[in-house]
């Protein structure tokens, strides 16, 4: 047979792409992203140097927003922590579970937690392939039914608890015996600064999940900068305090100097996952579990943790992701806590319980310059029967029994109430908060609240004192 020349030139054009097509489907997709996901404590909007702190510098969060997207409008689910963990590990609002509705999550006594057949991102990670581990806070229920290995981490190193000495390890007073540092679900003890501690076990875990060269979650989730007030220099406060939540204790300075720990020991992690060559394919965010309290900087919001003012709700939220994520890149898209679940499924090429749809959004768009998507979000405090309803630019918010709306784009101090201005966005707010209302569980007259005094905030914490 003969054919023309022609024929021959459109023959030899098709071949090599047939050719390399066939060798582009035997080649493996890439390999799914590890996920180092760092949640702070109580960190303010702008407790950040990159988010404008101007006292102190951050340089290795820094990093992470030059090399990644750093969020402008990301929320917090609540305004204390417990609540906002619950939405974080299931990716729905937290007043869908009884745990949370606690404000936040009181002692042993009240035996209540997360409940260990609810998928959380841990165990969908972990159907999925995934090694995961928990380094850091809990706070989500006690033994023997709750913990994070009820939850899907494979292991766990950290505290159950709230809050605890930064130097003793307590939940309560030096002469207590209150010791709340775990391996795994057996009690360890470790001389040294908590927020090194962890640093240290995140640097292991990240070498020994990287040999074993299967994808990975690291939830490391810092106690600082939460109350008490103790820099690493601070050891001796420790044995001063009358209760761990000092009202005399703290100052800008060992504030400032607890945020720096913090931070050496994120450029710590950073550096493991480059030592470890794993950082170009490493998810890590950065972002914080609510507002920030007595010494942040929530600039340019009123309002502070247990507030569901700006203040109170706004976070830093950084994103790295090599290749994925454009460095140095900013968002203005509306985000909360709940979004990192199917966000991060997404990622790992997996999908949300059929059984227990996410009431977050998948970020993934975004992070990659896709167009803005609007958002409506809900928010209740038991606390001063606190509601609020952000809707594109606009926000609705009941406290302290005063009612507003507020553009919290042209206005983010809250200061200009527009709801003579505008009455029907102000009535339509509130018919939707109370539509949304109907559908998650009433609240607890029973929860635990964030207003205590001094000796409810000791029992709260299991403070015995002798």
């Amino acid at each position: 047979m003969t054919i023309s020349r022609r024929q021959f030139l459109a023959t030899g054009a098709i071949a090599p792409v047939a050719f390399f097509s066939a060798i582009n489907r035997d080649l493996p997709a890439d390999p799914p992203p590890n996920i180092v996901f760092i949640l702070a404590d109580d960190l303010g909007y702008a407790d950040l140097s990159c988010y404008g702190r101007r006292d102190f510098e951050t340089p290795n969060i820094d990093r992470l927003a030059r090399e990644g997207m750093k969020f402008l409008q990301a929320y917090a689910n609540s305004a204390v922590c417990t609540a906002t963990r619950v939405a974080l590990i299931t990716g729905r609002y937290q007043y869908r579970l009884p745990v949370g509705l606690e404000e936040p999550l009181a002692g042993p006594r009240r035996n209540i937690g997360l409940p260990p057949q609810h998928p959380t991102l841990p165990s969908l990670l972990k159907k999925g392939g995934y090694s995961t581990a928990l380094v850091g806070k809990w706070h989500m229920g006690w033994l023997p039914d709750y913990g994070p290995l009820k939850s899907g981490y494979d292991h766990f190193w950290g505290f159950r608890g709230g809050a605890l000495d930064y130097f003793t390890h307590k939940a309560g007073l030096p002469n207590t015996d209150t010791d709340d540092l775990w391996d795994d679900d057996a009690k360890v003890h470790q001389v040294g600064y908590l927020t090194d501690l962890l640093g240290s076990k995140a640097v292991s875990v990240i070498g020994d999940f990287a040999k074993a060269r299967r994808p990975f979650l690291l939830s490391l989730h810092f106690n600082a900068p939460h109350w008490p007030w103790e820099g690493p220099g601070d050891e001796a406060e420790s044995q001063r305090m009358q209760a761990l939540f000092h009202y005399d204790g703290g100052s800008q300075k060992i504030y400032a100097n607890m945020v720096r720990a913090m931070d050496q020991q994120v450029g710590r992690v950073l550096q493991a996952l480059t030592d470890a060559h794993i950082a170009d394919n490493t998810i890590v965010i950065f972002t914080s579990d609510n507002g920030g309290e007595r010494f942040s900087d929530t600039w340019p919001f009123t309002g502070k943790k247990t507030e569901l003012l700006e203040g109170g709700l706004r976070i830093p939220a950084i994103v790295r992701w090599p290749g994925h994520v454009r460095a140095g890149s900013t968002s203005d898209q509306a985000a909360i806590s709940m979004d990192w679940l199917p966000t991060l499924l997404a990622a790992a090429g997996l999908q949300p319980d059929p059984a227990y749809p996410s009431d977050g959004m998948n970020l993934l768009p975004p992070l990659t310059n896709a167009a803005l998507v609007p958002r409506k979000l809900f928010w209740r405090f038991r606390s001063n029967a606190q509601r609020a309803v952000r809707d594109g630019d606009m926000k609705w918010l009941k406290i302290a029994g005063n009612t507003f709306l507020f553009n919290v784009v042209d206005d983010p101090l809250e200061r200009a109430n527009l709801k003579a201005r505008q009455p029907d966005v102000y009535q339509r707010l509130i018919a939707e908060y109370e539509t949304w209302n109907a559908t998650m569980l009433p609240e607890d007259p029973q929860a635990t609240s964030a207003t205590f005094t001094a000796d409810q905030l000791a029992d709260h914490y299991g403070n015995i004192r002798k």
